[in-house]
């Protein structure tokens, strides 16, 4: 009888250990939507993860206010000699601001592809063998944070929303290894270069920028912006900038190495863009369906 609990014992945790690997393999599916108790274990982690993040982002950001006090004055100075410039320049932005407002009643234009409200939120959470690829915020769907959302810093573009639940959301970064994930850029100078920002080169710690037409020079040091096609991510806004120059694999295009403004590693807080025009599934570097950019014939 003692032999015989023992190895009824002994099966209930073998039961219990394969349940446990099943959970844990089913758990790290990359899938769309989280179930609803991954949706309350996301949340409940999410509030504890904010507790402690939040304390220590008051902290770093109590030693970066020191440090800002001490380049207050030579900053000051910097600013004061740059004031007659920003004067003029505002008076520049202000004739264009109406001159773009009058064309655009002319034309009976309601949307923009630069336009947003922005969502302020806090990183609160990454993943040791995820950290150049997703991270996780204290914004979710009841703050009006939906999927497929770009997602910014003030030196230029993130990345974009994956997975929602009512109080945090995934990002999936630029830096990605993700093949499908495809972000519209253009390189504005005279003229518009259209290209795909199409995958990270994790030994240069650049974005690959490819199919860009043969026919227009590209050069090192120009910026890259995301073009505001597709419906995810806002027009204009800094991708980064040009360090190299190539052709593809076939030579009909050329590929361009892109150094990110975003500094991905370092990530406290970040903005959502949520736009008033609707983000069609598949576009932009969604995982499903045809890129948008392919369809409007954007670039080769």
């Amino acid at each position: 009888m003692p032999q015989f609990f023992s190895n009824k014992r002994l099966i209930l945790l073998l039961v219990g250990m394969i349940f446990l690997v099943a959970l844990i393999s089913f758990s790290l599916r990359d899938r769309d939507h989280a179930s609803l108790p991954e949706q309350l274990i996301k949340d409940v982690v999410g509030f504890g993860q904010a507790v402690f993040s939040k304390p220590t982002h008051y902290v770093t950001g109590a030693f970066d206010n020191v440090e800002s006090i001490l380049n207050t004055y030579d900053e000051n100075q910097r600013l004061k000699a740059r004031l007659v410039d920003y004067a003029s320049l505002q008076a520049d932005v202000n004739d264009l601001a109406i001159e773009n407002k009058e064309l655009r009643t002319i034309l009976d234009k309601k949307e923009d592809l630069r336009e947003f409200d922005p969502i302020h939120a806090t990183v609160i959470a990454r993943n040791p063998d995820q950290w150049e690829e997703k991270i996780i915020i204290d914004k979710g769907e009841i703050h009006g944070v939906k999927k497929n959302m770009a997602v910014m810093i003030s030196e230029g573009l993130v990345g974009k929303v994956i997975l929602t639940t009512p109080y945090t959301s995934t990002i999936e970064l630029l830096s990605t290894q993700n093949p499908n994930y495809r972000v519209s850029a253009v390189i504005a100078d005279q003229q518009e270069v259209f290209g795909l920002i199409e995958g990270y080169d994790e030994k240069r710690k650049e974005l690959v920028l490819k199919r860009i037409d043969s026919d227009f020079e590209v050069k090192k040091g120009q910026k890259v912006t995301s073009s505001g096609l597709g419906g995810i991510f806002p027009k204009g806004i800094l991708i980064g900038e040009v360090t190299e120059v190539t052709t593809d694999d076939y030579g009909l295009t050329k590929l361009a190495y892109v150094k990110p403004a975003a500094d991905f590693f370092i990530l406290d807080h970040v903005i959502i863009a949520k736009r008033s025009i609707s983000a069609i599934d598949g576009t932009d570097g969604d995982n499903t369906g045809k890129d948008l950019t392919e369809t409007v014939e954007e670039g080769p």
